[in-house]
């Protein structure tokens, strides 16, 4: 039997609306805390070393790619997605832990 693994959702993003992504991180929340996910960095300091500078970086950890999968196609994820599409940039991964 296989072990299940956990998995890192990675967010880098460029805010151009604070209102409406304010929106979107309260629905956000609701929906990743209910697939089990916890937040190990929100948008605190940060070091850009290569690539697009993109100053709100998130990781939350799932107990799984199943559920970080789950929680980005689940209702309430999507309506937070409607505050953001048009108030931001956005580059989102989800990566299987080793």
């Amino acid at each position: 039997m296989s072990e299940v693994k956990g998995a890192y959702w990675i967010a880098n993003v460029l805010v151009s609306d604070e209102e409406a992504y304010g929106r979107y991180a309260a629905i956000a929340t609701q929906a990743i805390t209910a697939h089990g996910g916890k937040f190990l960095a929100r948008g605190g300091p940060y070091k850009q070393l290569e690539g697009r500078d993109r100053p709100r970086n998130v990781v939350a950890w799932f107990p799984s790619l199943a559920a970080a999968e789950a929680c980005y196609g689940s209702a309430t994820y999507q309506e937070a997605l409607g505050h953001a599409r048009g108030a931001s940039e956005r580059d989102l991964v989800i990566v299987e832990e080793a």
